[in-house]
Order: C-alpha cells, then structure tokens, then sequence
C-alpha cells in the first residue's frame, strides 16, 4: 500500500528487453535501505526491487515489467532520462498524508488542458470512461503516483490543481496537453461502487 506521497524522483538509466521490459533506476534512495523483492510505486504502478547496486548520488536498481502492465500503464514509453515519481511501501505507523494507493493502475488518461492560475497549474483529464462513475468532487485520485483532489468533474473529464511544490517536485510540472497519465481511482470510490450493483449483499 501507498499513499500517494512522492517522495524522491528516479531516472531512467537503462532500458532493456522486449517481451518483458527491465528498467534500471537511478535514486536518492541508499542500496543498504532497499531489500530486494521491496515494492516501490513508479509512477503510480507498484513494482519489485530485483537487483541493486550503489551510484555516487544514492543507488540504482532494476524492475521488471511485465507486458500486461505495459499494456495497461504508460510505463512503456519510458526511455534513458525519463523521470519519474517514486514512493517506497507504506510501513505501519507511517503518515497517511494523501489517501490509500494500492500501486494498481486502473487506467490511462489524457490531459486535455493545462492551465495557470497564478502560482497554482490546474489540469484537464479526460480518464477511460469506464473509470468515470468512480470519479467524485472532492474526492482523490492518483495522477502519476500523486495524489490529489478532484475540483471539478463533468460527464468527460475531471479537473485537478496542484501546488508549486508539487510541480517542482514530481513530474507533473512537465505535464502539457496531449500527455498520457496513470490513473489510480479512490479505493472507497471503487467498492462503493461495485456494492451499489449488489444492494441486497450490503443490507
């Protein structure tokens, strides 16, 4: 589980295989801190730690992606430089600074529209429309790992800000019109709806 609080930015520094992709990391995140087989979210889609090594800023590991999760997240268009948004597992007794994040990408959406608003940015989305039944004003959905307050919906779209911190401290600063974002919906929002289609089980 995460929160959906980015606490460090990786960096591409190698990409290989076809089938199944491995991807080699650079981070701020020490080798002798990380236990292989650990999760970490990249941006928003959980994966294991299987190899480590140290690097003269902090570490490097590898993850390997599987083609189901290629299919599913963005994580097939990174390349060497990428950035991304990295969150280690949660640990109980951690604080519960965003909302509950499962690492488990529901689908990929768009961003129709970037905006500033003072020092603030908002951004336009447009998800899968299978996704917008679960999408509520007020409530949170995970944009790239971060999590984040839903402003405004329509029957298409949804509307989200993010602070100035947060854009200079994950990848969604870059975030233009056009760009393709893993999108995580609220876990309450996910039950409540599958228990909606069953009345009689909840009663």
């Amino acid at each position: 589980m995460f929160t959906g609080i980015v606490t460090a930015l990786g960096h591409i520094r190698a990409v290989s295989g076809e089938g199944v992709k491995r991807y080699e990391i650079d981070s701020p995140y020490l080798p002798a801190d990380l236990e292989l087989g650990a999760s970490i979210a990249h941006a928003g889609a959980c994966l294991t730690i299987v190899e480590k090594g140290p690097t003269a800023g902090g570490g490097w590991y590898a993850v390997e992606v599987s083609p189901e999760t290629l299919r599913l997240t963005t994580l097939g268009d990174w390349s060497v430089g990428s950035a991304v948004n990295l969150e280690r597992a949660l640990k109980i007794g951690d604080e519960l600074g965003g909302h509950l994040v499962t690492g488990h990408v529901d689908g990929v959406g768009e961003i129709q529209a970037q905006r500033e608003e003072g020092v603030w940015t908002a951004f336009t989305v447009t998800p899968p429309p299978a996704l917008n039944r679960f999408i509520a004003r007020k409530g949170s959905i995970t944009i790239d790992g971060v999590s984040l307050t839903v402003n405004a919906v329509t029957p298409n779209s949804f509307e989200v800000m993010i602070i100035p911190h947060t854009a200079a401290a994950t990848t969604l600063g870059q975030l233009r019109a056009g760009a393709r974002v893993n999108l995580e919906v609220d876990l309450m929002a996910r039950y409540a709806a599958r228990l909606s289609e069953f009345p009689e089980a909840s009663a």
